[in-house]
């Protein structure tokens, strides 16, 4: 499950802002403002979700999963091999 602080440091490892973000996954500012507040993305569409996720992966984002074997909860990254 993507966490509203994962976003956040998604964006971060980016350089995105929040409408570069909405521009980006083709989801609402106001939706982006809420995945990444204390709502968080559980309070979102599933579809609203994958397309942020989509949008962050296409740009080099990996996602950490709490259970990955290597993580110790959710976290992000960049890929070595990103575009840009």
């Amino acid at each position: 499950m993507l966490t509203a602080a994962q976003i956040r440091a998604a964006r971060a490892l980016l350089g995105w802002s929040q409408p570069a973000l909405a521009k980006e996954s083709g989801v609402s500012l106001p939706t982006i403002v809420r995945m990444e507040s204390l709502l968080g993305p559980g309070r979102s569409s599933a579809a609203n979700v994958d397309a942020v996720r989509r949008a962050l992966e296409k740009a080099g984002v990996l996602f950490l999963e709490a259970d990955d074997a290597n993580a110790v909860g959710p976290g992000v990254r960049l890929r070595q091999d990103r575009e840009g």
